[in-house]
Formats: C-alpha cells, structure tokens, sequence
C-alpha cells in the first residue's frame, strides 16, 4: 500500500468535516497536519472554482526542502500522504 513505498513518511484520511479518520502518524503530528493542509486544500477549491465555476481542485502538491506533501481531495474525504523530497 501507500505507505510501503519507499521516501512515504505517513498518510492521514481526513472526513469531510476536517477530523481525521485513519492516520500513520502520531496525533499531534496528524492534528498540525490536518489543521493546516485541510484549510489550505478548502482555499485552493475555491479559487480554483473562482477562477473557472466549471472546474474543481483534483490534486494539491507541495513541496519543500524536506518534504513533499500530497492532497487528493473527493467529495467526502481528503487523502494526504507525506513524504520525503528525495533531495
């Protein structure tokens, strides 16, 4: 699965509502995560629905120096997945 591959730090599913439902990682790690990426994944539907009311966010991807972190947002739950850059 996901967190078998290799550089895959943890995956978080997230519901609608923003509470995290299943988790790889400690809780205080998925709350911060989940805290930040959820409203940062609401912020990106919208102004990509902003933009174009026809369209919706698919896919979010952020990388840093440490880190890339991937948002795959649905209807009812957000699937987050991070991992490490590879740098």
């Amino acid at each position: 699965i996901i967190e078998s591959r290799k550089g895959v730090i943890g995956t978080i599913v997230v519901n609608a509502e923003g509470i995290p439902i299943r988790t790889t990682l400690d809780n205080s790690t998925t709350v911060q995560y989940v805290g930040l990426l959820h409203h940062l994944a609401m912020k990106a539907r919208n102004t990509v629905r902003e933009l174009d009311p026809q369209n919706d966010l698919t896919f979010l991807r952020v990388r840093s120096r440490k880190h890339e972190i991937m948002v795959a947002p649905d209807k009812d739950y957000l699937l987050i997945v991070i991992q490490s850059s590879g740098d």
